[in-house]
């Protein structure tokens, strides 16, 4: 199963960096999702996913009973997942204010702002 995990993580991580350095911005926001799902599977990975009961101190008890889930990977991950949805937000909001503007999405005919109407707010 961690032979399954590392080899999903790398091959996550591998298309986007691939996409990351493709020329349109289309691919850089689809490459920006595929990093943020690598790093919040990597991150369960590490955790150690292990099926067990929620951390709850039982009433009357002075200790947890084992096998107990792991809290913590699992906020991160949480948190994760919605800090990338706001770049994800961010960046689309970004792309479609870029296509209207400038009429491209290729990232070498971005290289001037000289191409800019005066008259366009």
């Amino acid at each position: 199963m961690d032979t399954w995990l590392g080899l999903a993580v790398g091959a996550l991580y591998a298309c986007g960096i691939y996409l990351l350095m493709r020329r349109s911005l289309v691919k850089l926001v689809v490459g920006l999702a595929l990093l943020g799902h690598a790093a919040n599977l990597l991150i369960f990975a590490v955790g150690r996913l292990t099926p067990g009961v929620p951390p709850i101190v039982a009433p009357g008890a002075t200790a947890l009973i084992e096998p107990v889930a792991d809290p913590v990977p699992q906020a991160l991950v949480l948190t994760a997942i919605v800090i990338g949805f706001g770049v994800q937000a961010f960046a689309l909001v970004l792309l479609r204010r870029t296509w209207t503007r400038l009429a491209t999405e290729d990232l070498d005919g971005l290289q001037s702002t000289d191409r800019l109407d005066e008259g366009h707010p």
